[in-house]
């Protein structure tokens, strides 16, 4: 097994891909690089003159991209690629930064990189006893033992509330607050001491997980920096480029959806004299694609994974 699938194994790999690339000697984007499996593959699929930029804030992503591979490849050597360290939400910034136009496609892998539930210092998963921090980003930024710790009951709980839709999140909320006037909650485990009477068994691990899940969206503000992309796109692609994206919860896959059907997050549809739907987008599938029977036994991570693909309609005459 190579390095780049021991970090990070890609999900819905030859879908994304075969979705994405229409050019090959175009540019590309792939907004989420973790272990690096997407954009191998679609440089895989370009030509001398194709581009590609992957974006990652995270230090050990851009660590990983600058590995040597079983197989003696290296992304950094290949002239093609560049890697942006910086959080997608800065998509169209970087693109000027960079003096490109427009690209010809843009994949997002939403969530978060299996690399980063399997190490135990980073506290995204609770498997493991490690710092409540959650940051995808370690240079800065609030961590997830700052929002259990300081945040006042009330907004705690409509965090729960909102991002990991937890009916009980006024409870939890309440057992997290008596729990930190005995002691910081400095740990995963101390996270899970603190909340242990609040959910049915039946339902333990999937509560847990959506507690973990609504944490990690306020310490690393996925939501504004999806909304954020997901605009920049609309105006970063070139007419007939390919926004491909992958999501693993319903609050991505709401907003992912929403912005191909009618081109804003919220949904509303516009509709002109003739009552045509106005939206920069014509979706490639209706329903979303998602991982085989086959995939799904091997990477437990897929199993939620829904692909969504839409090209930016032509422009107007």
């Amino acid at each position: 097994m190579n390095e780049s699938t021991t970090y990070h194994i890609p999900v819905l790999l030859k879908e994304s891909v075969d979705a994405l690339v229409g050019n090959d000697e175009g540019t590309y984007v792939d907004t989420t690089f973790g272990g690096g499996g997407h954009s191998r593959e679609i440089l895989s699929r370009l030509g001398e003159n194709g581009r590609l930029f992957s974006f990652d804030q995270d230090a050990d992503a851009e660590e990983n991209a600058l590995k040597k591979r079983e197989d003696g490849i290296c992304l950094s050597t290949d002239p093609r690629w560049t890697f942006v360290r910086s959080n997608f939400r800065y998509l169209k910034n970087w693109m000027r930064y960079h003096g490109i136009d427009g690209v010809d496609g843009i994949l997002a892998d939403l969530g978060v990189s299996s690399h980063h539930f399997d190490d135990e210092s980073r506290g995204f998963s609770f498997r493991f006893d490690g710092p409540l921090d959650m940051r995808m980003n370690k240079r800065g930024g609030t961590t997830a033992a700052d929002i259990v710790n300081d945040y006042e009951e009330e907004r705690i709980a409509d965090i729960l509330f909102l991002y990991g839709e937890l009916r009980q999140s006024r409870k939890i909320a309440r057992e997290i607050v008596k729990a930190r006037e005995r002691g910081r909650i400095a740990t995963t485990h101390g996270l899970l001491a603190a909340v242990e009477n609040c959910f049915p068994r039946e339902r333990e691990k999937k509560d847990i997980t959506r507690l973990f899940q609504a944490l990690r969206i306020e310490v690393n503000h996925e939501m504004d920096a999806l909304r954020d992309m997901l605009l920049s796109a609309q105006e970063v692609l070139n007419p007939g480029g390919r926004l491909v994206v992958i999501t693993y919860h319903s609050l991505e896959d709401r907003m992912v959806k929403n912005i191909m059907k009618t081109g804003n997050i919220e949904g509303k549809q516009q509709q002109d004299f003739f009552g045509r739907v106005q939206t920069p987008y014509n979706l490639i599938v209706n329903k979303p694609i998602v991982p085989s029977a086959e995939e799904q036994e091997e990477n437990p991570r897929s199993r939620s994974a829904k692909l969504r693909i839409a090209e930016r309609k032509e422009d107007e005459k």
